[in-house]
């Protein structure tokens, strides 16, 4: 898909993935609620944000939902109910 992407844009070995980028995919809405309401509170927490060299800390919110994510995923992986 990379190298299709740069074919299209003339741009040969250009980076297309934005570094660190974590897919999820959604199987409930307890995890697409929690998407949510990461995404309406993420501009609230760029003092907390690990992109930001001026943080002065780490965002509790952000910690919450990626652990959340791999219980999720870990679940999915055994096969056993969230």
């Amino acid at each position: 898909m990379t190298k299709r992407i740069n074919e299209l844009r003339h741009t040969a070995g250009a980076p297309v993935w934005q570094r660190n980028y974590y897919e999820h995919i959604i199987r409930d809405e307890r995890t697409l609620n929690a998407i949510r309401r990461y995404i309406q509170e993420n501009p609230r927490h760029w003092h907390l944000d690990r992109e930001n060299d001026q943080r002065i800390g780490s965002d509790p919110l952000a910690r919450e939902i990626w652990e959340m994510f791999q219980d999720d995923d870990r679940h999915h992986a055994t096969g056993d109910a969230a």
